[in-house]
């Protein structure tokens, strides 16, 4: 995006002079100056001469979307375990340490597609976007960007969290079974309960993570006048997902509480099931698992980041070269 040049009445500054000399010279000096754009955010600049591959960045999207997401969930399941059961428990419930890795296959099967979608929706979108807004509105375009991609992975990502979390909590012992019982039980509505609340999550949740970690890093590519090698992509994305885990954890809880309580329904819905912990359980409740979360995430924005960068990296590389004569034309 080229700068912005203010342009000045011709019939003014053209032709005789106006006898007045300091407005003579501001026509020569203002008629083709550029003037700057206020940055309130790390601004990126996309210039035209590049044509936008559509289907390239959606395909280098999903390869690298998948392969950050399961390399980072296989890592880290016990930990979304430990943080789950903390969740689920009511009142001072023990949490039982077996089992960390209980669906961690089927879960899998879930990540792999989600974050292949939620990173193919995402790349393409922000690229697009970019082009779009103002320098100063990047921000914008990168928040819009991961709204766009967790609606999209929701459709998969529901399904999977609902058949994960009745797994981790000891509900079912295999994902066949509970693929089935929760068929059988609830109707195909029991795959996707507390939606709702799993969008008031992860809609916020996805849109802060990417706008921060891309914010953070456009401002650290601009102070250092290079690229970010990958412990540096790696440090920003903990950094990222740990403020926007620590945020979030509320709505966590209250998609946990949603998604595990089955056919019993004691919540009527996310109004209710929040009256409900506070009357019960203390306003402290909602920060219940906050730690785990917080290391869980970090360490997970951590691995992601530096997997994606490092796989976009690898993929861009072999993109192929078109001829010189062909870019000419």
């Amino acid at each position: 995006m080229g700068p912005l040049t203010l342009a000045v009445d011709s019939k003014s500054c053209s032709g005789t002079s106006s006898g007045y000399g300091f407005a003579d010279e501001y026509c020569k000096k203002t008629q083709y100056a550029p003037i700057g754009t206020r940055k309130s955010f790390a601004s990126v600049s996309l210039h035209e001469d590049k044509p936008f591959d559509f289907l390239r960045t959606l395909f280098e999207g999903v390869i690298a979307g998948g392969t950050a997401g399961v390399v980072v969930e296989t890592a880290l399941y016990p930990i979304d375990t430990i943080k789950t059961r903390l969740q689920a428990a009511r009142g001072g419930g023990k949490i039982v340490l077996k089992g960390l890795y209980s669906g961690l296959a089927g879960n899998l099967a879930g990540v792999l597609p989600a974050s292949a979608i939620f990173v193919g929706v995402y790349e393409p979108t922000k690229q697009k976007l970019l082009k779009m807004f103002p320098e100063n509105l990047s921000a914008l375009a990168h928040f819009t960007a991961g709204a766009f991609g967790g609606v999209a992975a929701s459709l998969v990502r529901v399904p999977t969290e609902v058949v994960k979390q009745r797994m981790q909590t000891g509900q079912f012992t295999s994902a066949s079974d509970a693929v089935r019982l929760i068929a059988s039980k609830e109707g195909f509505k029991g795959f996707y309960a507390g939606y709702g609340s799993f969008l008031l999550r992860d809609l916020p949740f996805d849109a802060i993570q990417f706008c921060l970690y891309e914010q953070l890093r456009l401002g650290y590519k601009a102070a250092a006048k290079r690229e970010l090698n990958d412990p540096e992509n790696a440090i920003i994305g903990a950094f990222a997902g740990a403020l926007t885990g620590a945020a979030t954890t509320p709505l966590d809880v209250i998609k946990t509480r949603l998604m595990v309580q089955g056919s019993a329904n004691q919540y009527k819905g996310i109004i209710d099931c929040v009256q409900t912990i506070v009357r019960e359980e203390g306003p402290p409740a909602l920060l219940k698992g906050i730690g785990p979360r917080v290391l869980w995430i970090g360490i997970g924005g951590s691995i992601f980041f530096g997997v994606l960068e490092r796989t976009k990296r690898f993929l861009s590389q072999r993109r192929p070269t078109l001829p010189e004569d062909s870019k000419q034309d």
